[in-house]
């Protein structure tokens, strides 16, 4: 790149964006971090504004944004939605980078959508609960939707080139959590700091719950048919527990091609930071010893019921997945405060979607409706708990 490429950090203080601002530490000659936005972690929040000086930041409540304000009388502070958007509208910013968790990252990416960004999207909620308004916005703008989750990002640089008509199914690989290889345990006994407890990757409490749930990869399924626009019957599931091979395309002669590198996400995040180029060796090279011993393993539907109710709602339409995301949200909350157990997760969400009514859905407006009503749903399901 002939200039350095600015970037909004939206979730500075999560793991994307940690990871993010490590990236644009050690490629400061590519890379500046011109806006954050974070939550509540204002201890981090505070390290990475001495750090980075950025021009605009925002957190989540305003009594947080005058306490910073005082601490940073120069810096241009906002919070809550209009916040993050003003960090997206920071001067001259190139890319976005979105890792904000869970439905609230939807509207700050249909924002930069609007605005022609190239967003590197790790906030997998923006595609599953609003995909063909989404994808609508996408084909309207100039934005460019780089996906950071290892598995579509690998996803996307297999498919780069080569034809759609070519392709029979693509996989999505998954580690299969915590407790893939413990077949004897009973995970009514799981607690929360077993269940965020992964093998391969550190990753927020929520999504680490997501992957020993492998709702992750339900949800991870429906963002792949938007991204890409495959039916959910030519998207396939490995579990494959080293987490090498991210991702996998079969052509239609039988040949296979997939993307190996070590589970990094530091990979994923610098190909959407330099897109369309690469980054110089931004994670180690895979050893020949790391790849002689790759398994896979069919998924265990029946100990692991996510992935079934993923696909279930997408069969069933937009508004489903909807609240197939809510009930999922409401529920991992509830057993990481111990409200219910692990294997009550699927249940409580199979149980807000045989009650969920369906609605239509053709506006951002019904999308919020959807959530809010798949969230009542799912509440009533938990007091019945």
């Amino acid at each position: 790149m002939s200039s350095k490429r600015k970037v909004c950090v939206l979730g500075s203080t999560g793991t994307i964006g940690t990871y993010t601002l490590e990236l644009i530490r050690a490629f400061p000659e590519q890379f500046e971090a011109v806006s954050l936005a974070a939550g509540k972690n204002l201890t981090k929040l505070q390290e990475q504004i001495r750090l980075f000086k950025p021009q605009v930041v925002s957190v989540q409540d305003e009594a947080a944004a005058h306490f910073l304000r005082q601490e940073f009388p120069k810096l241009q502070v906002g919070s809550g939605i209009e916040g993050i958007k003003k960090c997206i509208e920071a001067s001259e910013v190139d890319v976005v980078i979105v890792g904000i968790v869970g439905f609230a990252g939807l509207e700050p990416t249909l924002h930069a959508i609007q605005h022609g960004k190239l967003i590197g999207l790790a906030n997998k909620e923006s595609l599953v609960t609003a995909g063909s308004l989404f994808n609508e916005a996408v084909r309207k703008s100039s934005a460019k939707i780089v996906p950071v989750d290892s598995e579509h990002n690998a996803l996307y640089q297999l498919l780069n080139g080569v034809e759609i008509s070519e392709v029979q199914t693509v996989v999505l690989t998954a580690s299969g959590g915590p407790f893939l290889k413990q077949p004897d345990l009973d995970l009514k006994s799981v607690t929360p700091e077993m269940a965020i407890s992964h093998p391969n990757w550190k990753m927020g409490p929520k999504i680490s719950v997501d992957s020993a749930s492998l709702m992750n990869k339900g949800l991870e399924l429906i963002e792949a048919h938007f991204l890409f626009g495959f039916p959910e019957n030519q998207i396939e599931v490995w579990v494959h527990p080293q987490s090498i091979v991210h991702g996998a395309i079969w052509l239609k002669d039988n040949t296979n091609l997939a993307q190996l590198s070590l589970p990094d996400m530091k990979s994923a995040i610098g190909y959407a930071l330099s897109y369309p180029g690469r980054l110089l060796q931004p994670i180690k090279k895979l050893t020949l010893d790391q790849m002689s011993r790759l398994e896979f393993f069919e998924p265990d539907l029946h100990r692991f019921p996510c992935l079934g109710l993923a696909r279930k709602a997408l069969r069933a339409g937009q508004s489903h997945i909807v609240a197939l995301n809510a009930a999922n949200e409401i529920a991992v909350e509830a057993f990481l405060n111990r409200r219910i157990g692990f294997t009550q997760i699927p249940e409580m969400i199979d149980a807000t979607l045989q009650e969920f009514p369906g609605m239509p859905i053709h506006q951002l407006s019904e999308v919020f409706e959807a959530d809010r009503v798949g969230r009542q749903v799912a509440k009533t399901a938990i007091n019945r708990i």
